[in-house]
């Protein structure tokens, strides 16, 4: 019975990277594939004549100014989103007024409001503030929608820092902007980290806003740049496969470099 219970999870395990491997089994491979060997193979076979010419059509296509985009607009939103969300966060932990909790109240009903439910509000903002088709309109509103569940998270991990750090750097006669910038941003970094990770997924990955608020090509990201390769008949796969190899790549990346803390600010203060 104690080898069945040890095995048994073991088959689960097995079964589920099974499910989570097969696709992307299949994104590579297909990426390799011609037009004509997608509809005549098995799906899950190798190519039988393997071919990078996927890849060639999608740099022809303007990858680079699309990564370029994607990279600069998620970085401009995160490291927007740490800074305010951080010093947001200590304010409501440290905070002793009652407008503080408030405030953080206001931060959770943040989360009920669904990013759909507001497009046509944001859409006329960013109209009248002149922002619609540029990198701002798509920066400003990922900012706002962030806000939340950062601050969310950050509360939670300050509140795990002992008391006493606190106030040993009072008494030594440390202000707060001290005590934020020496104490908390240190500690910090795990928290830090998985915000940063979560958020810049949501903003690499986002379509809504992209595809709402902008219309050149020279203001759009990477999950535009799949419509590229969608004709009113046909839809070249191998070449959408290949895009999306390429998108992935630096994602995949930054995860690997930092699941471990990733899971360890994500899980902060939840043992309270």
């Amino acid at each position: 019975m104690r080898n069945f219970r040890g095995v048994l999870p073991n088959l689960g395990a097995i079964f589920w990277t099974l499910i989570v491997a097969i696709p992307l089994y299949y994104v590579v491979v297909t990426s390799l594939r011609t037009a004509d060997d997608v509809t005549g193979a098995n799906p899950l076979s190798l190519p039988s004549s393997p071919t990078l010419g996927n890849y060639a059509d999608v740099f022809g296509n303007g990858f680079l100014m699309y990564l370029f985009n994607s990279v600069l607009a998620t970085g401009l939103t995160v490291v927007v989103v740490l800074l305010v969300a951080l010093m947001a966060a200590y304010v409501v932990v440290r905070g002793r007024r009652r407008r503080n909790r408030v405030l953080f109240q206001m931060f959770l009903a943040g989360l009920a409001i669904p990013l759909q439910a507001t497009i046509i509000p944001v859409y006329v903002i960013l109209v009248q503030m002149g922002l619609y088709d540029s990198l701002l309109a798509i920066v400003l509103p990922s900012i706002a929608f962030a806000m939340p569940l950062s601050v969310l998270i950050l509360s939670n991990f300050l509140r795990d820092i002992p008391e006493e750090l606190y106030e040993s750097m009072c008494l030594d006669g440390a202000g707060q902007f001290r005590v934020l910038l020496h104490l908390v941003l240190p500690l910090s970094k795990p928290a830090l980290l998985a915000v940063g990770i979560y958020q810049a997924l949501q903003v690499w990955n986002g379509l809504l806003f992209p595809l709402i608020l902008t219309q050149r090509e020279e203001a759009s990201m990477l999950p535009l740049m799949l419509w590229n390769f969608q004709g009113q008949y046909t839809t070249n796969v191998p070449a959408i496969m290949a895009a999306v190899v390429l998108s992935a790549l630096p994602v995949l990346v930054l995860y690997i470099l930092g699941r471990r803390l990733l899971v360890a600010g994500l899980t902060a203060g939840a043992g309270k």
